[in-house]
């Protein structure tokens, strides 16, 4: 497992269209996805022990941003599927229901998205604003492959409750890091 650190934030840079179906069949393109003041994109999988560490919390955040500040979240699983079963289809619907998203969890077997967004890893933070502008490539928190101490700052959800509140990101962010995407021997 190799370890990286996503590059700094493009502040400004459009996201980018997608067509992807999630755990239940259902096709998310960025228009349905987005939220009234903006939109993170988590690249993330199953088996990563970094997104292990942190997943309770980024599902109670990603809902208290929707809810309470009109921030979407959408998932995006881009893994090789062959290299790990726990990064299955059934496996991510199962951790879905289990976890109770309150977002979509979507494949993007091509990998085409991941590539178009420069995805490096697992997992990889991309927060809009409402005009679907970058505003953070940050990491969740100072988790690595565990969790990190109670009470230590919220890094994701304070930047986008800013990018709620104000339409920018935090002009300082800690890369995040992660697993690298298990790219298909076509990709690479």
């Amino acid at each position: 497992m190799v370890s990286l650190t996503t590059p700094v934030c493009d502040f400004d840079q459009p996201a980018i269209d997608f067509n992807l179906s999630d755990v239940d069949g259902q096709v998310w393109t960025l228009e349905k996805a987005k939220g009234e003041n903006g939109l993170l994109v988590v690249f993330m999988c199953n088996h990563c022990p970094y997104i292990k560490a942190i997943l309770p919390r980024l599902v109670e955040d990603a809902r208290i941003l929707k809810e309470d500040f009109g921030v979407n979240t959408i998932a995006i699983m881009s893994n090789d599927q062959t290299l790990y079963e726990e990064d299955s289809d059934e496996n991510m619907k199962r951790v879905s229901e289990e976890m109770n998203f309150s977002f979509p969890y979507v494949m993007d077997k091509s990998q085409g998205v991941a590539k178009d967004y420069g995805a490096v890893c697992t997992p990889d933070f991309f927060g809009y604003n409402k005009y679907l502008k970058l505003q953070y490539r940050g990491r969740f928190d100072a988790s690595r492959k565990d969790a990190a101490p109670e009470g230590s700052r919220r890094d994701l959800f304070q930047a986008m409750k800013e990018v709620a509140e104000t339409g920018k990101g935090p002009l300082e962010q800690v890369p995040s890091m992660g697993c690298s995407i298990k790219w298909k021997d076509e990709n690479n």
